[in-house]
């Protein structure tokens, strides 16, 4: 096998479900002004990191001095079915995304991708530089991991693999190495509506474009501070996020569970009683939520989601 399969079986043998490769050319125009556009009409809401560095995020070889290549990498995170407790059936209960169910995937993720790294190292030698990018650097992953052939970018704005769904983790390592790239793969979404008609605010707009501002899952986890009330009410019981779009989008059903035994899963955390997220302090917050990704939300944002959960029932 040459460098890249070698790499490919290993990054499978580690734990990842998808691992494709591209080069570390820039974005296309059109993916571009399509970006721009996003920024331009105020799609972005409040996240004004995605208006910064956007010639790195455009362009992945600006991350590393002699990039060459991106490696992208796919953790399926589809969760087990699990029945509800009849503690939760009794209280009440938010809801919370699939993917926080888990330990936080930014940790657990980078656990995998460095002992990826170590392997090729051994075998690259000195030539190999390279950076890790777990939501951690300005990276169109979605599109670079659709130019690798992991998938395809779908209406609801996620990468879908046609073999594991829209429930997928994405990183990716850029690199020095020049290695065998791989093609996207042909396929597309464009004959369905069902994530558009399943959205609850109407943030996935039937133009293509995504209004982060009206999105739950931004709305519940970046939007600081009180929310509009039209907007609070319609995020129902929802906790943590929002699952609609994903849970809507056909290819969901073909993928199968997360089968990396090593990512801890909680079924607790699918639904948690709102009155004992509000009776919490710093201290029971932090032994709570030590591992997962509510610590990123923080306990005065959780119980604000709390309380509009309350007032929605």
């Amino acid at each position: 096998m040459n460098l890249a399969e070698d790499i490919k079986s290993k990054a499978l043998e580690t734990g990842f479900d998808l691992i494709g490769i591209t080069d570390a050319a820039p974005l296309t125009a059109e993916q571009c002004g399509f970006f721009n556009d996003w920024l331009a009409f105020g799609f972005a809401g409040r996240m004004d990191y995605m208006r910064r560095n956007t010639r790195q995020r455009l362009n992945p070889g600006a991350l590393l001095e002699g990039a060459q290549s991106v490696i992208c990498l796919g953790l399926n995170y589809t969760p087990p079915e699990i029945p509800n407790e009849p503690l939760q059936q009794a209280v009440p209960v938010g809801r919370v995304a699939n993917y926080a169910r888990y330990e936080d995937y930014h940790l657990f993720i980078k656990k995998l991708m460095h002992k990826l790294t170590d392997f090729i190292a051994s075998v690259a030698g000195s030539d190999f530089r390279f950076k890790v990018c777990v939501d951690s650097a300005p990276v169109a992953e979605r599109v670079l991991a659709a130019r690798a052939g992991l998938g395809f970018i779908g209406r609801n704005h996620m990468l879908i693999s046609p073999e594991f769904g829209p429930q997928v983790f994405l990183a990716e390592i850029i690199t020095s190495l020049k290695l065998q790239t791989d093609v996207p793969i042909e396929a597309n979404c464009y004959n369905c509506n069902k994530c558009i008609a399943a959205c609850p605010t109407g943030a996935l707009r039937q133009d293509g474009q995504l209004d982060a501002g009206k999105c739950i899952s931004y709305l519940t986890i970046e939007y600081k501070g009180q929310m509009p009330a039209d907007l609070a009410e319609k995020i129902g019981d929802r906790l943590f996020g929002c699952d609609e779009c994903v849970l809507a989008c056909p290819y969901n059903s073909a993928g199968s569970v997360c089968r990396n035994k090593q990512f801890k899963f909680y079924p607790d955390k699918a639904g948690l009683d709102l009155n004992e997220i509000l009776s919490l302090d710093s201290r029971l917050f932090e032994i709570r939520f030590a591992d997962t990704c509510f610590k990123r939300l923080g306990l005065e944002l959780l119980k604000r989601n709390a309380e509009i959960c309350l007032v929605n029932r």
